[in-house]
């Protein structure tokens, strides 16, 4: 799957499976995207990277998965594994591109049998362009300019720490969920037997004070 300098909107509900979350991105091409890897399957994805860019894939298993883990490969045109991770519930590389061709990175679930898995990565391609056109400039910016540039990268710290933030707030919520379902079987599991035992008990007792009488046969006369 071709991947062209997306990203995803900035607070974002949350993705339920086999959704693809994609808006168009600026200079620095990044692609957040929540697919769903079913079991005994491989997801592979494509960046046209021009050398000496630097990039960073960061990714984590969420909301479903087992073990909340999977399989990870990079690699470069040539084929050179520049990255590789075996059962990772979450991990980050970075990397710079040594020439100009298609990178490819992918996601496994071939490990498992049963149990699909439901993947967020972020894959971000070069640096982000300067918030003014001038910023490169010899001389020193503005004290209005500094604030700007300041209160910028604060912001995209904190959209990063949000979208950290509600992944793991997903994953919590399906474990929790997933504990209440199993808390609510176990309890019906329970009340049953617990049903079934008090009613043979009344029967047991019932059988000790039932009268039990016998008759006598007489042989001959």
């Amino acid at each position: 799957m071709p991947l062209r300098g997306f990203r995803a909107a900035g607070p974002w509900g949350w993705l339920p499976p086999l959704l693809l979350v994609a808006v168009a991105a600026c200079a620095a091409r990044a692609s957040e995207i929540t697919f769903e890897l079913p079991d005994n399957a491989k997801q592979c994805f494509y960046e046209e990277i021009a050398q000496g860019t630097k990039c960073t894939l960061e990714f984590q298993v969420v909301i479903t998965g087992g073990h909340y883990d999977v399989d990870c490969r990079l690699e470069d045109p040539d084929g050179i594994v520049l990255y590789k991770e075996m059962k990772k519930q979450y991990d980050s590389f970075t990397f710079t591109a040594s020439r100009n061709g298609t990178y490819k990175f992918c996601f496994s679930n071939e490990f498992s049998t049963f149990t699909h898995k439901t993947v967020y990565f972020d894959f971000q391609v070069g640096e982000d362009p300067p918030l003014f056109p001038s910023e490169n400039r010899v001389t020193a910016l503005t004290q209005m300019e500094s604030a700007c540039v300041s209160i910028h990268e604060a912001l995209k710290s904190v959209i990063d720490y949000q979208t950290h933030f509600r992944l793991r707030e997903a994953q919590g919520r399906s474990r929790a969920e997933d504990l209440n379902t199993r808390v609510a079987y176990w309890s019906i599991g329970e009340a049953i037997i617990l049903l079934v035992v008090s009613i043979g008990q009344v029967f047991l007792l019932k059988s000790f004070f039932s009268d039990k009488r016998t008759t006598a046969t007489r042989v001959g006369s």
